[in-house]
């Protein structure tokens, strides 16, 4: 009976042990820089550079392996530094082909281009809508369907998305290279698809303001 009685007092000590209390002593940790680390939001400032940039640039002359590491394809430049009238042909073929490449800059383009934008390319996203609204006309996107944008060269527009372009930022750091080109096909596209459309309204505005 005693046997039997302090069997189960150990019990009941071990299964209580196993529940336990949470301990208000600090947690140990060998390496407390990997434990505890900063964050910092995209184009955040950051105090630890000089030029108190979290985003940091590209070391001068190295490509990374995602990256087409020829000067026309990352730049949307030539040699002598004018801008690539069409996207690459060599490059629209490597992806698979003119269909598969568009539906991948739709998807990219709806993604990062749209909110502003908009889905049409007609530049009233809602990040421009609001913009409007508050009186920010800077903020307002412009359409792809103006004639000047139809008529500029696909290289401006891959080089107008990689670097930024007035109040609109750089997308370098989030998109890569082949993305980037295959949102110009897309936008091209977008032209294409609503020229009749873009034409009616421009001749209706054009008929209001008379």
């Amino acid at each position: 009976m005693k046997r039997f009685l302090l069997m189960l007092v150990v019990l009941e000590t071990l299964a209580t042990g196993c529940v336990g209390t949470e301990s208000k002593e600090p947690p140990i940790v060998g390496i407390r820089n990997m434990y505890e680390q900063p964050r910092y939001d995209t184009q955040e400032k950051k105090p630890f550079f000089a030029d108190q940039r979290s985003m940091r640039p590209k070391v001068e002359g190295t490509v990374s392996r995602e990256m087409e590491p020829t000067f026309t394809w990352a730049t949307g430049r030539t040699a002598d530094e004018a801008y690539v009238m069409e996207v690459p042909a060599r490059l629209i073929a490597a992806r698979g082909g003119s269909r598969a490449f568009v539906e991948r800059g739709r998807d990219r383009y709806n993604i990062y281009c749209s909110p502003c934008h908009s889905y049409s390319g007609n530049g009233k996203g809602m990040v421009s809508r609001r913009a409007d609204q508050l009186g920010a006309a800077g903020l307002v996107a412009p359409t792809f369907h103006d004639d000047r944008l139809r008529h500029v060269p696909d290289g401006q527009i891959y080089a107008s998305i990689t670097n930024g372009v007035r109040n609109m930022p750089g997308y370098a750091h989030n998109i890569p290279v082949d993305d980037r080109w295959a949102i110009v096909l897309y936008v091209r596209a977008l032209q294409l698809s609503q020229a009749p459309q873009a034409a009616a309204t421009a001749t209706t505005e054009t008929e209001q303001a008379q």
